[in-house]
């Protein structure tokens, strides 16, 4: 990997950046999350938020000196369409320097295997001075009930914007799920060959219903929350429409989570309802690849 690094980082810059708040309250990997990038990059910047737990002293945990921390208080009162995570998103991203090429954005509860790092990087250095390409796309592996399973149907989204060029034209959009120019214009991206491994719906019953709770403050009132979230004590993952067995390997920075908290998680696929709908629009996705009706907030440059 050294050898790949002296070819392909050569002449190139790469900051990775992300935001959290309540890590270790939520039960959020953002330790793995960091380090699963952070052979890519030449510096990290963690947005750390006014937390009610230890969250601040996790990140500076992290054995790196490529690791800079920025501290913020949070508004709480953005409680409209996720825009506070877009906020403090653009925060960070605002405060890295011009010398950078790329921005490596990770979610918290997102991880790169490290079976990428080598394409990702070859990307990256081929695209690093062509002004066309904006933005470098990845597909998703959803973890959901535990480890051992993924989303398998139309709810979830297949692809997002996860490195960006250092254009402060480039914001951070709507809910932090993906960016878009300042006039709203989507960027023009090619893909990584990569998939981004999301373990926010991977998680014990207990500790997802308290982040349900809290998180969804960030989108929507207390009557909302009340009628929708309620105050049951353990999330119900019954509500699922059709998830598959997952057979690869996790990131070796997943392994002792996973080992120490994959909880027995039940999936009866005998009980699942599918509409006729997504049964047909997910025949012709296996058929030919193309999934109708897919959002896409990019503009895939082929």
């Amino acid at each position: 990997m050294l050898d790949v690094f002296k070819i392909y980082k050569r002449n190139m810059k790469v900051t990775g950046f992300t935001i959290i708040r309540n890590a270790i309250k939520f039960d959020y990997p953002v330790v793995e999350a960091i380090n699963s990038v952070l052979p890519l990059c030449d510096e990290f910047i963690v947005g750390v938020g006014n937390s009610e737990d230890e969250t601040l002293a996790l990140i500076k945990s992290i054995d790196s000196p490529k690791i800079k921390i920025m501290e913020s208080v949070w508004d709480d009162s953005l409680r409209e369409g996720g825009k506070l995570l877009s906020v403090e998103t653009n925060k960070v991203f605002d405060a890295i320097d011009p010398s950078s090429h790329w921005c490596f954005y990770i979610q918290s509860d997102e991880v790169l295997h490290e079976k990428y790092h080598e394409v990702i990087l070859k990307r990256m250095q081929t695209f690093k001075n062509d002004k066309t390409v904006e933005g470098i796309l990845f597909n998703y592996k959803h973890f959901y009930g535990n480890y051992n399973y993924v989303g398998n149907s139309r709810r979830w989204y297949k692809s997002e914007i996860r490195i960006i060029k250092n254009d402060k034209n480039i914001r951070s959009y709507k809910d932090a799920q993906g960016f878009r120019k300042k006039d709203d214009t989507k960027l023009n991206v090619i893909h990584s060959d990569a998939s981004i491994y999301h373990y926010g719906w991977a998680k014990p019953p207990k500790a997802q219903q308290a982040k349900q709770q809290t998180f969804h403050k960030m989108w929507h009132d207390d009557e909302w929350l009340s009628k929708n979230i309620g105050i049951a004590e353990e999330f119900d993952y019954s509500n699922i429409d059709n998830l598959k067995i997952f057979k690869g390997t996790h990131p070796k920075v997943m392994i002792e989570k996973i080992q120490k908290d994959n909880w027995d998680f039940k999936y009866d696929d005998s009980k699942i309802k599918i509409s006729m709908r997504d049964r047909i629009a997910l025949f012709i996705e296996k058929k030919t690849g193309w999934n109708p009706g897919e959002y896409k907030n990019y503009k895939l440059l082929k």
